[in-house]
């Protein structure tokens, strides 16, 4: 048996309802499950919710499709839509769990998601970074990381000598994910040891 895929989805822990980053998420878990992945997340509210919620909405659902690795000690603190939720009681450091699925996938998102794509990053995971669309005033406020790193390196150490174009990529739809996962993922299924040298 082949084992399913697990991508995470990552992002903002709150965000307002009917915002791009919500209907972005909705529409990203709901795609990716469709398309034969399972979804891991940080299970709590925001972009997490929302791609759970989206993944339940699939004709692809099945039960334990959706995993939450939650931050503290109680697994009924998960949102509704988590089918296993892990119960850490590791606060941030669950984030290294998180980051170290098969493909990475932010959503806007803080220092939180910051520290999952550096983690992503030194762990040499392929990562897709939603280029969430800019509002009216948002140029003197806090852009979200997704956006700031969409098509960029994150430092200029190498991970893979032989993918010549490895950055994290930038998508603006669920589909552009779908491709980049069908094209990529394969180059970047090698994990490294975990400890040591990379």
């Amino acid at each position: 048996m082949t084992r399913r895929q697990v991508i995470a989805v990552i992002g903002d822990g709150a965000v307002a309802h009917g915002s791009a980053k919500e209907e972005f998420a909705e529409a990203l878990g709901s795609t990716l499950v469709s398309r034969g992945y399972r979804i891991i997340c940080g299970g709590l509210g925001g972009v997490m919710e929302a791609a759970a919620r989206g993944a339940h909405t699939s004709p692809a659902y099945r039960e334990g499709d959706v995993i939450g690795v939650l931050p503290g000690c109680n697994p009924d603190a998960a949102n509704p839509y988590i089918d296993i939720p892990i119960a850490t009681g590791l606060d941030h450091a669950r984030n290294f769990i998180i980051a170290n699925s098969d493909a990475v996938i932010a959503v806007g998102g803080g220092s939180g998601t910051l520290s999952e794509l550096s983690y992503a990053w030194i762990m040499r995971r392929l990562i897709l970074a939603y280029r969430v669309p800019l509002l009216a005033g948002d140029a003197d406020t806090f852009t979200d990381w997704s956006a700031v790193l969409a098509d960029k390196k994150l430092d200029d150490n190498p991970r893979y000598i032989e993918i010549t174009d490895d950055r994290i990529f930038g998508i603006d739809t669920p589909e552009d994910a779908i491709t980049l996962l069908a094209e990529k993922l394969p180059l970047y299924l090698r994990r490294p040891p975990c400890a040591g040298k990379r």
